[in-house]
């Protein structure tokens, strides 16, 4: 599980995050919602140690991330996997030495033991005989999932989605979204997803938190949400909705 404990984070004289407390249970898609600007970004990079909070705590199962110096945090860094917006595939790289990139950077196995890793985790995300591709020779969707199963190559205990969805046709989203929740719950991961897909929200949304206004203003499931008489809340779902159907 990770916590954030009255975690406030400012930029100058601009509070981005105020006295936010939060729970993103193991074994559930935990999913991070709000408008653009409502803090729900800044509040990701908190929990992955990329922004430094001004106050409160951010706890790795009862491990106070916040508190650690550069070094102590490396353990923890080695315990989580990231799918950045992009996907940030190596171009240079095949698909294989993508997966095999953490591998390579955090342990001391053998070729043949990075190898097999490597290409489990591009069978569980359903790629095979692609090993020898670049990221140029994908689609978007085969990227992505390329990315998955280079966050997973280490076997994490924590995973982190940034906008996992970015740029992708509804049909693929929707895979890359069941692919993160049946990891999830398979591998026991605490996931967290920062997203603005509705889609996703009534998809796979275990655990929902609506930030507004640098603070959490709403928790809930993917039941709740629509249920829900918060108007802040409502007034995001149907904006957000709204967009997405007519952009199709």
């Amino acid at each position: 599980m990770i916590e954030t404990i009255n975690i406030s984070k400012s930029f100058g004289d601009h509070n981005v995050l105020n006295d936010i407390s939060v729970k993103f249970e193991k074994g559930k898609t935990n999913l991070i919602i709000g408008r653009s600007g409502s803090g729900k970004t800044v509040l990701m990079k908190c929990l992955v140690g990329l922004l430094e909070v001004d106050s409160g705590s951010v706890m790795f199962d009862n491990r106070d991330f916040s508190a650690m110096s550069f070094g102590e945090r490396k353990k923890i860094r080695q315990e989580i996997g990231m799918l950045f917006q992009g996907g940030a595939l190596f171009d240079s790289m095949t698909v294989e030495q993508n997966v095999v990139f953490p591998l390579t950077l955090f342990t001391d196995q053998s070729n043949e033991e990075k190898l097999e890793r490597a290409n489990f985790c591009l069978r569980r995300v359903d790629l095979e005989n692609v090993n020898r591709l670049f990221p140029a020779e994908l689609s978007g969707g085969m990227k992505k999932r390329v990315a998955i199963a280079r966050a997973i190559a280490m076997n994490p205990k924590y995973l982190f989605c940034d906008e996992p969805n970015s740029g992708l046709d509804p049909l693929t989203s929707g895979v890359i979204d069941e692919l993160i929740s049946e990891i999830s719950e398979e591998y026991r991961m605490t996931t967290v997803v920062n997203t603005h897909d509705m889609n996703s929200v009534i998809k796979i949304g275990d655990k929902i938190s609506f930030i507004h206004d640098g603070r959490l203003w709403w928790e809930g499931d993917k039941n709740d949400v629509l249920q829900t008489e918060n108007q802040e809340l409502n007034d995001f779902v149907f904006s957000t909705a709204l967009t997405q159907k007519l952009k199709k």
